[in-house]
């Protein structure tokens, strides 16, 4: 009787002990996590206004660039990311960014023929009729451009078709309001969801020659990777909340990231991730890979983190990063301020400040 209360006292002593163990330990993980609170807080107030501490971001802070316009389709009024870099770096007078919202605008049956250099346009053609002239007089037709531009004989002359059909801003600008949201709700810069919206599949869903498909245009690996099934029966691609999910994540997780490591190892620093060429360099990252544009960057190697890095970049080809990639950033700016201009929010627009308008804390 005597051993069987001593094992009952000693399972007793144990139990009492594992449980004093438990709770000291849980306190003293929840101490430490008020320690840590208070050093990221303290660090923070006494960091330089410029410095790149990582701290978490607010939701407000996220909403520094939206404000709210009504919706062209349903006139309710929509979250809209309003970005004033590109005009106070003039971007927009960029012959470029000029030549592309040229393209926005242009109907599929009209041609630009055009320099690939500064994307100078030297003719404007019919299709149908382009089309409709042999080889020779198709090159006869460049030969007399390059002797009325002073050209050399070899000089390059392409040809880009309009593309109003397919950038459909409308259409894009009616999912502004979710995407936004989407993104700010996931912890991540909203400026990446409008680009987004904006070029990759800005009149319908779609699925691209190399199988990207949705809003957001992800490979299917990519939607896996962040919980999205894609299967035979079912692809939640085609589902706008899970697919805006799986972009900002792939950005928070693996674009942002991995930039932010290529700009290391080049020494590039002091940079803010709001800056407007860091977030073009991120979107090249999510289009070509952060692979990819390493190799672009380390094949002239950048010095300085500005615009000048990105205008190298649209001139730069290597095996991978060709002129869809190259491309890629200036689509973004044309597209944005496409989309500015048709919410009369260009600078030179006369209601521009009628909806200019931060958004409430």
């Amino acid at each position: 009787m005597a051993v069987m209360k001593f094992k009952l006292l000693k399972k007793s002593l144990l139990l009492f002990a594992y449980s004093g163990i438990i709770l000291l330990s849980f306190g003293c993980y929840k101490l430490m996590q008020v320690f840590i609170s208070i050093a990221f807080a303290l660090k923070a107030f006494i960091a330089p206004p410029d410095s790149n501490l990582l701290v978490p971001v607010s939701l407000y802070s996220l909403r520094n660039e939206v404000i709210i316009v009504p919706n062209k389709i349903t006139t309710a009024n929509s979250d809209f990311i309003y970005n004033a870099q590109m005009y106070e770096l003039g971007c927009d007078t960029l012959s470029n960014v000029v030549f592309w919202r040229n393209i926005m605008r242009l109907n599929k049956d009209t041609a630009l023929l055009n320099l690939p250099e500064n994307r100078k346009v030297v003719s404007k053609v019919c299709i149908r009729s382009w089309d409709s002239l042999s080889t020779e007089k198709k090159t006869a037709y460049k030969d007399s451009l390059r002797s009325a531009y002073c050209l050399s004989d070899s000089a390059r002359i392409l040809q880009t078709n309009g593309k109003s059909f397919f950038y459909d801003f409308d259409k894009a600008s009616a999912n502004f309001h979710k995407g936004i949201n989407d993104f700010i709700d996931n912890g991540v810069d909203p400026w990446y969801a409008q680009s987004i919206l904006l070029i990759e599949s800005p009149n319908k869903l779609q699925k691209s020659n190399a199988g990207a498909y949705g809003s957001f245009q992800l490979m299917k690996d990519v939607a896996r990777l962040f919980g999205l099934k894609v299967n035979k029966s079912i692809d939640e691609r085609a589902d706008f909340d899970r697919s805006a999910y799986a972009a900002s994540s792939l950005i928070k997780k693996i674009c942002i990231p991995k930039t932010k490591q290529i700009l290391d190892s080049l020494g590039i620093k002091d940079y803010k991730e709001t800056d407007l060429w860091f977030r073009l360099l991120v979107m090249h990252s999510y289009h070509a890979g952060a692979g990819n544009v390493k190799k672009a960057l380390y094949s002239f190697m950048p010095t300085e983190g500005n615009m000048n890095l990105i205008y190298t970049l649209w001139k730069t080809e290597t095996k991978h990063f060709r002129s869809a990639s190259q491309n890629y950033s200036q689509l973004v700016l044309a597209a944005m301020l496409e989309v500015h201009e048709r919410y009369s929010l260009a600078p030179y627009q006369a209601n521009a400040d009628v909806f200019i308008k931060k958004q409430p804390n």
